[in-house]
């Protein structure tokens, strides 16, 4: 079970808002560190009634296995990860062109040519704090090649101090609010992996 699942709204994030216990979102351990980039499935995508993530937020979860008990960070992505095309009544296409039935029956947008999952939901770690610094005492990673160390959650009070601030994010996937989700993917004419 995921102890945190933070979402950070907007340009900016300025908020955050948290559904669960607080959890140290930057202590990295070494299974975690070794998993930075490695692609994974949030725990939201559970539930068959999840509509998806929305590009303008950037969400958080901790403790999740497929990240070693790090964090699968969803950065301003869109959709779900298991449904590139989108969902329409009750079946998501998959990249190999099949449909796999989805119980729930949600409308899911397809996700962004430029926001796919591959590039935008992977395991990940704290690297600074909304500060941009690390040495205020609290356990920070380093990034590692292909990934920079970037501000993605800002701080709205003292009981977020340990999930506010910098994340790895793999180069070349930084948010861009006014050319980012210019196009869907589609099978046809936009295939995405």
């Amino acid at each position: 079970m995921v102890a945190l699942l933070a979402t950070c709204w907007g340009l900016g994030c300025g908020g955050i808002a948290t559904e669960s216990g607080a959890a140290d979102a930057s202590a990295p351990q070494s299974r975690a560190s070794d998993l930075l980039g490695r692609a994974c499935t949030p725990e939201r995508e559970n539930d068959p009634s999840f509509v998806g993530f929305h590009e303008d937020e950037v969400s958080l979860e901790t403790r999740h296995p497929e990240c070693g008990d790090g964090v699968c960070l969803i950065n301003h992505f869109r959709g779900r990860t298991t449904c590139p095309y989108g969902l329409a009544k009750t079946r998501c296409e998959t990249p190999d062109g099949a449909f796999a039935w989805t119980p729930g029956n949600p409308l899911v947008t397809a996700q962004c040519t430029d926001r796919t999952a591959e590039r935008t939901v992977f395991c990940s770690c704290r690297c600074a704090n909304a500060l941009g610094r690390t040495d205020d005492g609290a356990s920070y990673c380093t990034c590692g090649t292909g990934m920079t160390c970037t501000q993605l959650v800002t701080s709205i009070g003292a009981g977020d101090d340990d999930i506010a601030g910098a994340y790895c994010i793999k180069a070349g996937t930084a948010y861009e609010r006014n050319s980012a989700c210019t196009e869907v993917c589609d099978p046809t004419r936009a295939p995405c992996p």
